[in-house]
Formats: C-alpha cells, sequence, structure tokens
C-alpha cells in the first residue's frame, strides 16, 4: 500500500484518487477551493456533459491536439467505461443529440455528489481549502509535499490534476505549469480554447443573442480553409459563440494571434444555390407587391433580416416585383456566403479549456507518469490536450485520471 497525494478535485483529481484507492492506497486529495469539483458545476452550462457516447474513431477524431497520446488511455477507460462507471456509482445517464451524456437530472451537482460520494466510501482523506506550493523530490522521485500554511505532507506518489488556466474563479490559475517547470518539464504555450470570438464589422451587435441553427461556417486564412462545420452558432454583443464557434476556435487560435481571418456562413447550407434561387423566386412571386424589406420573412429569423437587407445592397423600399436577376442572385450569394472578419480570441475568462500545458512527450501515455521524476503523474487538462465540444475533454479528463490513479505503483 502507498500513500498517493492528488492536487486538484476536479474530473481528473476524484477520477485518479477513487482508483489509486480502488488499488488499495492510502490516498489524500487536496483542493485549495472550499469544495470539490468547482469547474464540474458549470460546465454544460450546468448540466455537465459528462462524455460522448460515440465509436472510438470519433472519439479519437474529436481530439485537436495530441491524438495519438491519448490511444492507451481512451482504449484503457473507454467512453462506454465511464458511463458504465457513473451509472454503477449511482448517476443515472441519458444521451442527447450529437451522443452527448447528460445526468437524468440535468443538474452536474449530482456528478459531483456520486464522485464525492465514492471517494468517502473508498476513505479517500479529503483536504479543502488547502493549496499546495511545492511538490518535493528526492533522488530524482517524488518526496513530499508543501502546503500554503507551512506543513510537509510526505508520500509515495504524487498525481498532478491541477487544471488548466481556463475559468480562473474556479481555482484553475496554472500551478500545474509551475509544478511541473519546477520539475523540470516543458509546459508548451497556453492560449484560451472553445473560447468565443470578436468580429470586426458592427452589425453583430444588432444580431445580439440571436441563435442560428443548422448552418455552415468555413474559416478562411486568405484561400486556404482552415475549419469547417454544421451545426449552431450564437451571435454576442462583441461577435460570434456557440458549439459551431467554440470548436473553431480550437483550430484557429495560432493563426489569429498573427492575422485577421475570414468567417463565412451559409444560413442555407441544405440548398444549392440553384435551389435557394428558386426558394428566393418563389418567396418574390408570392409577396411581389411588398416592398423587399418586408419580404424576408419566411427565410429569416426577424433579427436578421435588416443586416441582410443591409448587406444585400438592394433598397429596403424597393418592391419585389422591380428586384433584378443579377440582384437577387447578389441575394442568394450573401444567404449561401455572409462573410465577416475574426479579429481576436476572447480571453482566458470565458474559454472553456485551455490549450497548450504540459508536454505529452515527457509522460508515460499508459501511466501519465513523468519520464523525468519517478512517483510523479499528471492528468487532466492540465497536460496539453484538449478537443472540440461535446464531451469530449471530460473523457480526456476521466481517462487519463483513471490511468494515472490504476498505475500508481502497478509497475
Amino acid at each position: 500500500m502507498a500513500k498517493v497525494l492528488v492536487i486538484g478535485g476536479g474530473a481528473a483529481g476524484m477520477m485518479a484518487a477513487i482508483f489509486a484507492a480502488r488499488n488499495g492506497h492510502d490516498v489524500h486529495l487536496f483542493e485549495k477551493n472550499e469544495k470539490l469539483g468547482k469547474k464540474i458545476y458549470i460546465t454544460g452550462k450546468g448540466r455537465c456533459n459528462l462524455t460522448n457516447a460515440c465509436d472510438m474513431e470519433e472519439l479519437l477524431d474529436s481530439v485537436v491536439t495530441n491524438k495519438k497520446f491519448l490511444y492507451s488511455s481512451f482504449y484503457g477507460f473507454t467512453n462506454e467505461e465511464t458511463m458504465e462507471f457513473f451509472q454503477s456509482i449511482g448517476l443515472e445517464i441519458k444521451i442527447e443529440r450529437g451522443n452527448r451524456v447528460f445526468p437524468v437530472s440535468d443538474h452536474s451537482s449530482d456528478v459531483i455528489r456520486v464522485l464525492e460520494r465514492e471517494l468517502r466510501r473508498l476513505n479517500v482523506k479529503l483536504y479543502l481549502r488547502e493549496k499546495v506550493t511545492w511538490v518535493g523530490t528526492s533522488e530524482n522521485r517524488f518526496s513530499y509535499l508543501k502546503l500554503e500554511n507551512g506543513e510537509t505532507v510526505k508520500g509515495d506518489a504524487c498525481i498532478i490534476a491541477t487544471g488548466g488556466n481556463s475559468y480562473q474563479t474556479t481555482g484553475s490559475d496554472g500551478d500545474g505549469y509551475r509544478f511541473a517547470e519546477e520539475l523540470d518539464h516543458t509546459v508548451t504555450e497556453i492560449s484560451p480554447a472553445l473560447v468565443p470570438v470578436e468580429i470586426k464589422e458592427g452589425f453583430v451587435k444588432e444580431l445580439q443573442g440571436l441563435s442560428l441553427r443548422n448552418v455552415e461556417i468555413s474559416v478562411l486564412d486568405d484561400r486556404k480553409e482552415v475549419y469547417r462545420e454544421f451545426g449552431e452558432m450564437l451571435f454576442t454583443h462583441y461577435g460570434v459563440s456557440g458549439p459551431l464557434i467554440l470548436s473553431a476556435s480550437s483550430f484557429v487560435g495560432s493563426r489569429l494571434k498573427k492575422k485577421t481571418l475570414r468567417l463565412i456562413i451559409d444560413l442555407k447550407p441544405a440548398l444549392s444555390f440553384e435551389q435557394l434561387d428558386a426558394r428566393v423566386l418563389r418567396d418574390f412571386e408570392e409577396n411581389k407587391n411588398r416592398q423587399f424589406k418586408n419580404a424576408l420573412d419566411k427565410l429569416f429569423p426577424s433579427k436578421l433580416i435588416p443586416v441582410i437587407v443591409t448587406l444585400s445592397g438592394i433598397c429596403p423600399e424597393k418592391k419585389v416585383n422591380e428586384i433584378t436577376k443579377e440582384e437577387r442572385h447578389r441575394l442568394v450569394s450573401l444567404i449561401k456566403g455572409m462573410e465577416m472578419t475574426m479579429t481576436k480570441l476572447r480571453d482566458f475568462n470565458e474559454a472553456i479549456i485551455t490549450q497548450g500545458g504540459v508536454s505529452v512527450k515527457e509522460i508515460n501515455p499508459a501511466t501519465m507518469e513523468s519520464k523525468k521524476v519517478g512517483g510523479v503523474y499528471f492528468a487532466g487538462e492540465v497536460l496539453d490536450l484538449d478537443a472540440v465540444t461535446g464531451g469530449f475533454n471530460l473523457q480526456i479528463a476521466w481517462s487519463t485520471g483513471n490511468a494515472a490513479g490504476s498505475s500508481v505503483f502497478d509497475e
């Protein structure tokens, strides 16, 4: 039996502590907040999208950074096993659109509750409001932790699961990166990910609060397409957000640091140019004596109509039966390719996750143990791993947490 010290009471830390305890170890978990799972509490708009029920190929394809590193841990603790695990400790789950998995209750607090109950059942010692300030070693192996109150806690192994740098109010403020660097690990450049994007054009303010479903976006760097996806997005007072944009942000962030990018929205992706032109023509036939600005309500939500009218360059008061074929084609082109300019990502306070972190080249992918310091393990968002939205980032936390907790002194 080893004494295992876990730093961080989030998703990865709790999972690591549970599996280390199930292996018979004496586990102590240190969390600087007043309660466990603060970030879990706000995920999925407070509902906690705890994993995705897709097949393994899609699970791996949803990883943005260092997909190959996750093969061992994803196959070692799959999304199916994650669902079985939560059900086994008393959480009822359901699968929604896009294979996203939620608690039946729609309360993220229930996810935290069953994890905490399992920790207590396994006699894991929980230390709340206890900030770790130093990870100490002896002869290149883990030896002790130092707490902010000056106390030293000796142990045989340490699992660092401190989270990233996003949602800093939840306690994720980069402690783990500092511990890693002090242990001679490389930390790659960190940036906000799954984060809204600012738009240059002023008309987005008029669209604030408008949600668009079933649209397709593409992001272009000059002529090179760097992202394309179908789904849902949202306009804000500064730009764009919603699932499509959040996922896009993980692919375009590094480019946006250097230059602006073009965002193209196809508002009617199910229709070809010709099909949409025929549809518009039909609508115009039905409204031929109305003004152009009053003839678009079947095509667009009311908030979008004034912006489309302005961007089309067609006089708002013009009678529909006076609109030329050239003007109509211009309108159809606009609907199939509404363009705006992405200027920058929002900051860490609005980012769901962090891109970058402890270099996985220095971590054993099967055990999550450091290749540099014996007895030190890393799990979750502190590592240079991230994925798109849909429950995939929490699966990274569960799988890497499981790998770390299950591997302590299992060599």
